[in-house]
């Protein structure tokens, strides 16, 4: 009898995690559609605004990042730096104050490789629409965990098999839990604990606090 409780328990287990990733996939596939249609018009507004301030420059940008399972894929961005970013970040690093921020926080709190139009895009959090096309590819999804670089791996740590559990996704519990206001380490505690928690309740709760940082830009940069 104990058994045949143990088999049920399991089986319902196994169903509802399957029926949430539908849930979530049909969630995805039509976010990722309105998100395309809004990326139309905001992408030639983007435009304008770069060529104003005299760069032609593209205003898209891809890069390596790691999916589920450690699968490397192509992330699509609105572009906020300056076209030569990496090595410009490079000789940055030379410097030793900012080496050691950028070692504990993997990113500089004032970058000046980030052009005046583009932190007005990161602090309206729209730098991230052209991930869409990415959940409709199925290599993110809305609620995940942070794409992180393949160079942050060796600093993930013990956390990075967790993580990697997991899509990574346009928001997620890091972005409402602090987002640049936290550590790195903080940042890698809060997404392992979303890979070992995740459910349709707390993807829920996740989405609707992440109307109230964009619209208050708490902890955006």
């Amino acid at each position: 009898m104990d058994n045949d409780m143990l088999i049920e328990n399991v089986d319902y287990v196994i169903k509802k995690k399957y029926i949430y990733l539908i849930i979530k996939r049909v969630f995805d596939i039509v976010c990722g559609v309105l998100g395309l249609i809004l990326l139309i018009p905001i992408s030639f507004i983007i435009k304008i605004v770069y060529m104003i301030t005299g760069d032609f420059h593209s205003i898209f940008f891809t890069q390596d990042r790691i999916g589920k399972n450690g699968k490397i894929f192509k992330l699509y961005k609105f572009r906020t730096m300056v076209p030569n970013a990496d090595k410009v970040l490079k000789k940055l690093l030379k410097d030793p104050e900012l080496r050691k921020e950028y070692k504990i926080n993997k990113k500089l709190a004032n970058d000046p490789r980030i052009t005046k139009a583009g932190r007005l895009i990161r602090k309206l959090s729209i730098d991230e629409m052209p991930q869409f096309l990415n959940v409709l590819k199925g290599n993110m999804t809305m609620i995940g965990n942070r794409p992180y670089l393949p160079r942050e791996k060796e600093d993930m740590g013990k956390y990075y098999q967790n993580i990697i559990k997991t899509k990574p996704g346009i928001t997620g519990y890091w972005q409402v839990s602090g987002r640049s206001d936290i550590s790195f380490e903080k940042r890698c505690q809060l997404e392992s604990y979303y890979s070992d928690h995740q459910g349709l309740r707390l993807d829920i709760k996740i989405f609707f606090k992440t109307f109230r940082v964009v619209l208050f830009g708490k902890g955006a940069e």
